[in-house]
């Protein structure tokens, strides 16, 4: 009786610590899919914590697993209900015409119960993309809320090969990356900050990284969405370590979780 006391205990703890880091990741705003041209099936891809190609979030996700975090996706516009039980909230480069035929778009009603879900404590984060690649309007429509801004701005811009000099990104000395010392990350929009937002992150004089508080929640807004699975397989040169600074963003975001 005693070791099934002890079990039962054991069992309830690791539920309860799961429950308090569950992370979810918007596949409405972003809502791609590649269409196979012999059987016309459509497959949904990019920015998933399923697929493991190069376009996919399973390392990011292994990574957030790793860190005691359980992984959950939405697949429908945000609500309360949707919304409770999650620590952490991921929109990823939301889509345009040009990736989808009819973009799910952002709108007040949306707007409102993710800022009230930030407002009891949750960690939003949004992570923009050029604006030949993403939604900015879209995008902005929530990150204006709360003083950010994703500019129709292009920064580290590479037209070769990968490159300190086009999309490296010193992170040592910051708060967030404790390990880290560079990172790649290519073709991002600079961040505009206003009220209580504040820089997280500088490539030279731009924002790539900025920062915000909502009542008791914590907003992270990046120029880019660096982490997909081409850029943290730790096949880049060794000076960027992309893998690290995945780490460190998570941890990051876990100690946020009030």
């Amino acid at each position: 009786m005693k070791y099934l006391l002890l079990a039962a205990i054991t069992f309830l703890s690791v539920t309860f610590s799961s429950a308090q880091k569950s992370v979810l990741l918007d596949t409405y705003f972003n809502n791609e899919y590649q269409v196979d041209k012999s059987t016309g099936v459509k497959t949904p891809f990019h920015y998933r914590w399923e697929d493991q190609t190069l376009n996919g979030f399973s390392i990011l996700g292994d990574i957030f697993k790793k860190n005691g975090a359980s992984l959950a996706s939405l697949p429908t516009a945000p609500t309360a209900a949707t919304l409770k039980g999650h620590q952490i909230y991921i929109i990823v480069d939301p889509d345009t015409k040009k990736e989808s035929p009819n973009p799910n778009l952002m709108d007040d009603t949306s707007v409102k119960n993710i800022a009230d879900w930030v407002k009891k404590g949750g960690v939003l984060v949004l992570f923009g993309n050029d604006s030949a690649n993403t939604n900015l309007k879209s995008l902005n429509k929530l990150a204006n809320v709360f003083g950010i801004n994703f500019n129709d701005q292009m920064i580290n811009h590479v037209t070769n090969d990968v490159t300190r000099e086009g999309g490296g990104v010193v992170t040592a000395g910051t708060e967030v990356f404790k390990t880290s010392k560079m990172v790649y990350m290519k073709d991002a929009c600079s961040i505009g900050l206003s009220g209580k937002a504040f820089p997280i992150l500088k490539q030279k004089d731009d924002v790539i990284i900025g920062g915000s508080t909502y009542g008791k929640g914590t907003i992270v807004a990046i120029g880019d969405p660096w982490l997909y699975n081409e850029y943290v397989n730790g096949k880049l040169q060794k000076e960027f370590e992309n893998d690290k600074g995945a780490d460190d963003l998570v941890k990051w975001l876990i100690s946020k979780i009030k």
